[in-house]
């Protein structure tokens, strides 16, 4: 029996097994990947242009300095960076690929979660059991996207794609093409896809707030000349969490004129004659969403070279040559791209029980935005909204660490958040995006105070998570089955 089983080897998971080597190094752990490849949402991704919409510095892991030149990063480059990290500390030998995690059933008597894993190629079922479930299977559907179907689809003798499952083989060269959406997805296919196609439309039914920024990061750059690596991506890190968290504040306290700054430098990017009142001015309050960010204004400069270009409307319905809005314009496209979203999932689509009876997530509170209330020795990895993902992935993997060599010191088995049903209960991420509407009835929830919340706050976290007491009155522990039937 293993002492931690980790599902899932994205960035999350990889993070995850090199914090227990460091910290734990007698326990006895694995890693299971339904893919077979590690990398996630990295290695998923194909569609051109993909990238990241964190800086590298802090979306890179705190013990493997980010060296390459940009800031933003391409995924092939993280692609690469998370298999060096993985090689470097000997970690994918220790991957089992292409294994599948269907069900989870926890044993107070047995003090342990027996899975159901079935093998991909052969969907053979086979039982791993492990003390301590670690989820780093993030939080959208691997086999799915946000697909809505548009009237008269089956009548568009185009290809129309979708950037999850993006076919190798698409050619787009000289071809006019429609994305349809304006999101973080949209705004990196719209510049790259440019560069190729005869024509690129972003086509969305409302604006979203799009900041130009330099895939260089200057400073970073300039530490890195002038203080020795591991130190310059030290100060870097957290140079970049404290601007961004700085930054975040700002346009939260002051949405009004964040608004009108964000608009601004919009306008200033592509000109008084452009219209981005109707395009680039949202209806929301900023971070009520995510920001996109354009490394180096790409898609600001496509638009104003006429290469890119982008309508604002409904759909009416597909024809065989392209779109009708509900303007009575028509987008001619060979090309349409769905740009319409992820499908939210929760704790990796695995059918969790606790001593026979299902564990339902949105009925549980999430407690420190990393385990749920009555669920016992799992830990779930969700990293921030408004900053890189790493960072929360960090604490919630060195908190894991410490809660194990604290059960192993007082030779307790169980820890469990004993819930709390005087809890206001208020939904797990506080954005309006549609991902997130979508899927608010099935996310766990957040309390309005602590442990129950949610802060989306590095350094909030910092405090609560890295520095606090793990027997903190909320959290239960239990000696063994056997620990307690000699002592009764």
């Amino acid at each position: 029996m293993l002492d931690v089983l980790i599902i899932g080897a994205g960035l999350s998971g990889i993070g995850a097994a090199r914090h227990l080597q460091a910290r734990c190094p007698g326990k006895r752990w694995a890693i299971l990947e339904a893919r077979d490849a590690l990398g996630g949402t990295w290695d998923l991704f194909r569609y051109p242009g993909v990238r990241s919409d964190s800086d590298m510095y802090t979306l890179g892991y705190a013990f493997k300095p980010w060296t390459d030149r940009k800031a933003i990063a391409d995924g092939a480059t993280i692609l690469r960076y998370l298999r060096e990290a993985a090689d470097e500390a000997e970690i994918t030998s220790r991957i089992q690929f292409g294994h599948a995690v269907r069900q989870a059933r926890w044993s107070s008597q047995d003090a342990s979660w027996t899975l159901e894993v079935e093998a991909i190629k052969t969907g053979e079922r086979s039982q791993l059991r492990t003390r301590f479930l670690y989820l780093c299977c993030g939080y959208y559907s691997y086999a799915e996207g946000h697909q809505p179907v548009f009237p008269g689809q089956e009548s568009f003798q185009g290809a129309l794609v979708y950037p999850q499952f993006w076919p190798a083989d698409l050619d787009y060269a000289g071809k006019r093409v429609v994305v349809i959406g304006s999101g973080a997805t949209a705004a990196t296919l719209v510049p790259e896809m440019a560069k190729r196609a005869a024509h690129v439309t972003m086509l969305q039914r409302s604006p979203t707030y799009m900041v130009a920024r330099p895939s260089d990061d200057a400073a970073a750059l300039w530490l890195y000349r002038n203080l020795p690596r591991s130190l310059a991506y030290v100060v870097t890190r957290w140079k970049n969490v404290l601007v961004g968290m700085f930054f975040y504040r700002l346009l939260r306290r002051w949405p009004e004129r964040a608004k009108r700054r964000l608009v601004g430098l919009a306008t200033k990017a592509l000109g008084p004659d452009f219209d981005v009142g109707k395009h680039f001015t949202p209806r929301y309050n900023p971070w009520d969403q995510r920001v996109c960010a354009l490394p180096d204004g790409d898609l600001f400069e496509q638009i104003k070279s006429g290469r890119a270009s982008v309508v604002t409307d409904q759909i009416a319905h597909l024809s065989a040559n392209g779109i009708e809005l509900a303007s009575g314009e028509v987008l001619t496209a060979d090309v349409i791209v769905s740009a319409t979203g992820l499908k939210l999932n929760v704790l990796g689509d695995i059918e969790l029980s606790v001593d026979g009876v299902a564990f339902d997530p949105s009925k549980a509170l999430t407690y420190k935005g990393m385990m749920l209330s009555d669920l016992p020795n799992c830990v779930m990895t969700y990293g921030y909204t408004n900053a890189s993902w790493t960072l929360k992935a960090d604490l919630t993997a060195s908190y894991v660490c410490r809660l194990l060599n604290f059960m192993e010191r007082h030779q307790y088995a169980v820890a469990s958040p004993e819930g709390n049903p005087r809890e206001e209960r208020l939904p797990f991420l506080g954005f309006t995006s549609g991902y997130v509407q979508r899927s608010i009835d099935v996310l766990p929830k957040q309390g309005r105070h602590w442990p129950w919340r949610v802060y989306q706050n590095y350094l909030a976290d910092l405090f609560a998570i890295r520095w606090s007491r793990i027997d903190d009155g909320v959290m239960r522990f239990e000696s063994a089955p056997a620990a307690r039937s000699k002592s009764s």
